[in-house]
């Protein structure tokens, strides 16, 4: 594909085992799209020499990019493998254990070999406060900036690089916070110092100390990380501001990732999700499971109506967080995966991951165990000789090897072995699909199975007959959607305020300054961001329960003449979503607003528009460009057409037993499966089509 001076946009997808390039010109619907192996010891460099690689593909300049995006797991992976700062903690006199003793739910409590999480700052970095505020945001001991001063040189001392505050009572009155943290600037130049009331302004201590410890935790990784991103993209010739996409399905400037690097704890996951909403709203699916798997695990999200829910509060490695982010669930189940045997003399998949590197034992680079992935070889639903369209050798004989070792062990042929591998896997991920679809009251005979990520169009049949799903969808670029969503998030910011009122008159004044506290702040948000006012976009909901009820429901809202709070609309929206969740209504108890929150919306346009494709009567048949054989059950080999994924035009139909290659992915069709290619060039895959 080669092109003049179109104006191109790009999404950049940093994986543990590939990095993916999504390069978009949505005036012409001109797509590039690249993808190469991650460099774990420094992401950013694969991404430099990917673009490059994408850029000189498309035959496109660096300096004709004016929209850059980017979804990486760089703050996840330093939580997940304690790789953060060094970070001290400063909080009220007294609750300085607070984030070790957590809240009194103890799942575990007979469970004799669970490991406690340790936290995240130990307890001779924990420091407290004199200072105290009720939970109306009364002064009840004023705090001492002198005390304030000498724990900072403490801290320097101690050679910290991270400073989290959280007082209690702290989001509701900010002040004391505010003024800690400009004592802290001063007396500790170079520290990363973060707020709770800036990163998570609401109640419930434990989840805000989490939180805000959590954001200082990883943000001089995040930090230098994006720093050294920046410079290497100018480097490469490009000048356009970039952004980070956030948990919350939306992306933000680089500036703002490096002070609240919280909110992107998720974000690769996050952009697979949005394009999968536009994807399949296109196709004409509205009800969706996502299915993203990738080299280290799978990710997982329910899209009811075109809408993924959104969770205030996630946990990661038993971190909880409390940050917007798109209801995902992840399990330990990727391309990457190791096999072994058990304690108990039976195969296991995960969590454990080979990576990118050394990654599986097809790649050469001295992996003994098998993957998922050498499972796929053996099996030859993986081209046994090459991926990436040929760019990648694969080496069977080591994927055989590794099977074999763990064959022996259970006394299985190397096909059973391989087929088991992949069958585990798969029921992994069936699994987690469950959980976020019957475990919460949704028939997945209703949904579509939309299957992307690397190895996700690998087994996406299996896993969607073992969930009753009827039909799967396999978008055009699958092995780089999470890149390809980047390009279609909006600039998003989220603002919250806790203000605990009951839904009486009373609570028109204080909820009426608190909407325009929130609008204050996403203005001078959008300002920041240099959104032009066009191009804005408001959304308002509350969080209201029950009196005596531990958990809230969200309802959405707009305001009335500027400020004023909708209370009549909000409790009979509030009703209806109670009903409508738990099945009944409590006519005898009072209604209680919690949160009220606001989203910030900066729209970018949609940017990553496919190929036009044209309109099709009746197609030529699809034609195979080969052969070979693959064990779709570990007993049997069946020969099978092989497909170029390329060579596909809409309206033709492949039945299975097939293999569909492109450079980003495989599409596996077993027996009985049936596909057809859409108007938008997406795979429709019936399962069972007989």
């Amino acid at each position: 594909m080669k092109a003049d001076m179109n104006t191109w946009r790009l999404g950049v997808d940093s994986g543990g085992t590939f990095t993916d390039v999504f390069l978009s010109d949505h005036e012409t619907g001109l797509v590039q799209v690249w993808k190469a192996s991650s460099t774990p010891d420094d992401p950013s460099r694969a991404i430099a020499n990917n673009v490059t690689d994408a850029l000189r593909e498309a035959g496109a300049q660096a300096g004709t990019v004016d929209f850059f995006s980017h979804g990486t797991t760089v703050a996840t992976n330093a939580l997940i493998e304690k790789r953060g700062s060094k970070t001290a903690l400063l909080t009220t006199a007294g609750f300085t254990d607070l984030i070790e003793i957590g809240r009194q739910v103890r799942p575990h409590l007979y469970d004799l070999q669970v490991e406690k999480t340790e936290p995240l700052v130990p307890a001779d970095l924990r420091f407290g406060v004199r200072e105290r505020i009720l939970h109306d945001g009364t002064v009840e001991i004023a705090i001492d900036t002198d005390e304030v001063r000498r724990i900072g040189a403490e801290i320097v001392a101690q050679g910290c690089d991270a400073i989290a505050i959280c007082f209690i009572n702290g989001f509701a009155y900010t002040a004391h916070e505010a003024a800690a943290k400009a004592v802290l600037q001063e007396v500790c130049p170079g520290l990363h110092v973060s707020a709770s009331h800036e990163v998570s302004p609401e109640f419930r201590e434990y989840e805000r100390s989490s939180t805000v410890v959590a954001n200082a935790y990883v943000q001089p990784v995040i930090e230098r990380y994006l720093s050294l991103l920046d410079d290497r993209l100018r480097d490469i010739g490009i000048t356009a501001d970039p952004h980070l996409m956030q948990s919350n399905g939306g992306v933000l400037s680089f500036d703002t990732a490096s002070a609240l690097p919280a909110r992107t704890i998720l974000s690769g996951p996050a952009a697979g999700v949005t394009a999968a909403i536009d994807i399949g709203a296109k196709a004409g699916f509205d009800n969706l499971i996502t299915l993203d798997m990738g080299g280290t695990s799978t990710d997982l999200a329910l899209v009811a109506n075109g809408v993924c829910a959104l969770s205030e509060g996630t946990e990661i490695e038993g971190y909880p967080l409390r940050v917007p982010a798109l209801d995902i669930h992840t399990v330990g189940a990727g391309g990457g995966s190791i096999a072994s045997i058990d304690a108990g003399g039976l195969l296991k998949v995960g969590p454990r991951s080979a990576g990118g590197f050394p990654g599986p034992a097809c790649y050469g680079n001295g992996t003994l165990m098998p993957t998922v992935t050498d499972a796929n070889v053996v099996l030859q639903t993986l081209n046994p000789v090459a991926l990436l369209d040929g760019r990648m050798p694969i080496d069977r004989d080591l994927s055989l090897a590794a099977v074999r070792r763990v064959a022996d062990g259970l006394g299985l042929t190397v096909e059973e072995t391989a087929h088991g591998i992949v069958s585990i896997a798969a029921a992994n991920m069936v699994r987690s699909a469950r959980i976020i679809s019957v475990q919460r009251g949704h028939d997945p005979r209703e949904f579509t199975l939309v299957a992307f990520g690397g190895a996700g169009p690998l087994h996406a049949v299996s896993v969607a007959r073992e969930l009753d799903i009827p039909k799967v969808l396999i978008p055009k670029y699958p092995g780089a959607l999470c890149a390809q969503g980047l390009l279609i998030a909006d600039l998003r910011a989220d603002f919250s305020r806790s203000v605990l009122l009951g839904t009486g008159p009373e609570a028109e004044a204080p909820a009426s300054a608190a909407i325009a506290d929130l609008t204050a702040s996403a203005q001078a948000w959008f300002d920041v961001e240099g959104i032009p006012a066009e191009a804005r976009r408001l959304r308002f909901q509350a969080d209201m329960r029950y009196a005596g009820q531990n958990f809230e429901l969200r309802v959405p809202f707009m305001p009335h003449g500027g400020n004023q709070l909708p209370l009549t609309e909000l409790v009979a929206g509030f009703i209806a979503a109670h009903d409508r969740e738990y099945g009944f209504i409590d006519d005898k108890r009072a209604v209680e607003l919690v949160n009220l929150r606001l989203e910030a919306i900066g729209e970018v346009g949609a940017g990553a528009e496919t190929d036009p494709v044209a309109h099709f009567d009746t197609p030529a048949p699809a034609k195979p460009v080969g052969q070979r054989e693959v064990c779709f059950d570990g007993l049997s080999w069946v020969s099978s057409d092989i497909y170029k994924r390329d060579h596909l035009t809409p309206g033709q139909r492949i039945s299975g037993p097939a293999v569909i290659e492109q450079m980003d992915t495989t599409t596996v069709l077993p027996p009985e499966a049936l596909a057809i290619v859409d108007a938008g060039q997406n795979i429709i895959i019936k399962v069972n089509a007989t």
